[in-house]
C-alpha cells in the first residue's frame, strides 16, 4: 500500500505540477498565438495609414495637377492668341521687309546704274580732260613757234620800218623840190595858173613812197600794244581772227529793256517744285535718226542749280540725249550728253540769276561740232563730239525730268524747277542770224520737228500763267 500510495501520490504531485506548470504554458501558447495576429493587424493598420497618406498624397497632387491642368488650358489659350498676334506681326513685318527690299534693291539698282554712268562720265572726263591736255600742248607748240617766227620778223619788220622812214624823207624831199619848181614858174609866168597835171602825171616815185608810208602806218604796233614782237604777233593773230572771211562774230547781248518785249512765244509752263510728278513729255519723239541738232528754249530758273532740261530715252540706253546739271561738277554748268557715256560739260552761270535768258545748243555729227549760245552770244563751241554719231528714233522725250527707264526712274534731286517757254527742237543747225531772231523774238525758224504744242503729258503741278510777254509772266 505504502508503495502504491506513493506511486499515487507522486501520480497526482506530478499531475498537479503539470497542470499548474500547464496553464501558464497553455496561456503563454496562446498568447504566442495571438501575437502574430496583433503584429498583422498593427502592420495592416499601417499599411492603411500609410496607404491613406498615399492615397491623401495622390488626390492632392491630383487636386493641384487639376487647378495645374485648368489653368495650363487658359495659359495654352492666351498662348495660342498670342501665337496668332505674333504670326499676324511676323507677317507685316515680313511683307514691310520684303517692301524694304525691293525698293532696297531698285534702289541699288539705281546706284548701280548711276554709279556707272558716273564712272563712264568720269571715264569720258578724263578722256576730255587727256584729249585737252593734248590740245593745250599743241597749242603751246604753236604759241612757242609764233613767237619765234615773230621773234624772226621783228628784224625784217624793223628794217621795214627803217625803209619806210627813209622813203619817207624821201617824199618829204621830194615835195620840197616840188614846192620849189612851182615857186620858180610863178616866178617865171606870174599871170599864167598853175598847170593841171593828169593823175598819171602826178603819180612819180614819191606817190609809191606814200603808199608805203600808210602801209607802214598800218602795220607798226599801236603804242597800246606795246613794242614786243610777242604783243605785236598776238594783235596781228586777233586782227585775222575778226577780218578772216567765213569767221563767226558773236552778236550783242540782248538785255530785258522793260515788259512787253518778248511777246507771243506760245504757252509759259512753270515747274513749281522738285516734284517727280513734274515732268511734261513731247510726243511723237524723234520719228527718224538724227544727224543734226538744234535745241532752242527760253529759260528761267528759280533754285541755286540747274536741273534737267530734257532727258530723252530709248530701250538700249536711258541717256540718249541728256541736259542735265545736277550732276555737273561746276556749279552754274550742265552735261550735254549724247548717247551715255559721252557728254561735254557747258556754262550756264547766267542762268542762276533768276532772269529770263535765251538758250540754243547745237550739234552736228559732222565733225562732231557744237555751239552753245546763250542770248545771242556764242558762249562755247568745240568739234570731235560724237562725230558720225546718230540720234535713233523711238524713244521717250521729256521735259525737267531726267529718265533712268524709258518714261519714268525720276528722281526729285534731278528735277527742273524753274520756267520754259518757246522750246523748240530742229533736225538741223540753225545759223547765227536765226538764233539772233529767235533770241529777239521776231521769228521761229522753219522746221521745227518739235515744240510745247507737242506735250501730250503734263505733270499735275506744272503752271500754266495766263501771260503773252515774258517779263509779265510769275516766277511761281
Amino acid at each position: 500500500m505504502g508503495c502504491l500510495g506513493k506511486k499515487v501520490l507522486c501520480f497526482l504531485l506530478g499531475f498537479v505540477s503539470i497542470y499548474v506548470h500547464g496553464t501558464p504554458l497553455q496561456e503563454m501558447g496562446s498568447a504566442g498565438q495571438r501575437k502574430p495576429f496583433f503584429e498583422r493587424l498593427r502592420r495592416l493598420e499601417e499599411q492603411f495609414r500609410r496607404l491613406q497618406e498615399v492615397t491623401l498624397t495622390h488626390l492632392q497632387d491630383i487636386a493641384k495637377n487639376y487647378n495645374v491642368s485648368y489653368h495650363v488650358d487658359a495659359r495654352f489659350q492666351s498662348l495660342a492668341e498670342e501665337m496668332q498676334a505674333m504670326a499676324m506681326a511676323v507677317n507685316q513685318s515680313q511683307a514691310l521687309v520684303q517692301g524694304d527690299m525691293a525698293h532696297l534693291k531698285s534702289w541699288m539698282r539705281k546706284t548701280q546704274r548711276r554709279s556707272r554712268k558716273v564712272d563712264a562720265r568720269v571715264q569720258a572726263l578724263g578722256d576730255a580732260l587727256s584729249e585737252k591736255s593734248r590740245q593745250w600742248g599743241q597749242e603751246r607748240k604753236e604759241q612757242r613757234a609764233q613767237k619765234e617766227a615773230a621773234a624772226s620778223l621783228a628784224p625784217d619788220v624793223q628794217a621795214l620800218q627803217d625803209s619806210l622812214a627813209r622813203l619817207a624823207q624821201q617824199v618829204q624831199s621830194q615835195g620840197a623840190r616840188l614846192a620849189a619848181l612851182e615857186g620858180q614858174l610863178q616866178t617865171a609866168n606870174p599871170d599864167s595858173a598853175t598847170p593841171e597835171l593828169p593823175p598819171a602825171q602826178l603819180v612819180q616815185p614819191g606817190s609809191t613812197s606814200l603808199q608805203l608810208q600808210r602801209d607802214s602806218q598800218a602795220l607798226r604796233p599801236s603804242p597800246q600794244l606795246g613794242s614786243s614782237s610777242q604783243d605785236f604777233t598776238a594783235h596781228l593773230h586777233g586782227t585775222w581772227k575778226v577780218q578772216a572771211p567765213g569767221s563767226h562774230q558773236a552778236a550783242p547781248a540782248w538785255t530785258h529793256q522793260g515788259s512787253g518785249k518778248i511777246c507771243s512765244l506760245g504757252p509759259v509752263l512753270v515747274f513749281p517744285n522738285a516734284s517727280t510728278e513734274n515732268a511734261i513729255l513731247l510726243s511723237p519723239g524723234f520719228l527718224t535718226a538724227l544727224r543734226a541738232l538744234s535745241i532752242c528754249s527760253w529759260v528761267r530758273t528759280t533754285s541755286g542749280y540747274l536741273g534737267t532740261l530734257l532727258s530723252y530715252a530709248t530701250q538700249d540706253n536711258d541717256n540718249k540725249l541728256v541736259l542735265h546739271g545736277r550732276d555737273s561738277m561746276l556749279p552754274g554748268s550742265i552735261h550735254f550728253v549724247i548717247g551715255d557715256p559721252a557728254f561735254r560739260e557747258l556754262s550756264l552761270q547766267q542762268l542762276l540769276d533768276g532772269q529770263w535768258h535765251h538758250i540754243c545748243i547745237i550739234w552736228t555729227a559732222i565733225e562732231g561740232r557744237y555751239w552753245l549760245h546763250v542770248d545771242r552770244r556764242l558762249v562755247a563751241t568745240g568739234s570731235r563730239f560724237r562725230e558720225g554719231y546718230e540720234i535713233p528714233p523711238g524713244g521717250s522725250l521729256v521735259l525737267g525730268q531726267e529718265q533712268d527707264t524709258v518714261g519714268g526712274g525720276f528722281d526729285s534731286s534731278e528735277a527742273f524747277v524753274g520756267s520754259i517757254s518757246g522750246l523748240a527742237i530742229w533736225n538741223r543747225t540753225l545759223v547765227s542770224g536765226e538764233v539772233a531772231n529767235l533770241a529777239t523774238g521776231r521769228e521761229l525758224p522753219t522746221g521745227a520737228i518739235l515744240t510745247l504744242a507737242n506735250a501730250v503729258t503734263v505733270g499735275r503741278f506744272i503752271q500754266r500763267p495766263a501771260c503773252t510777254c515774258l517779263e509779265q509772266c510769275p516766277a511761281t
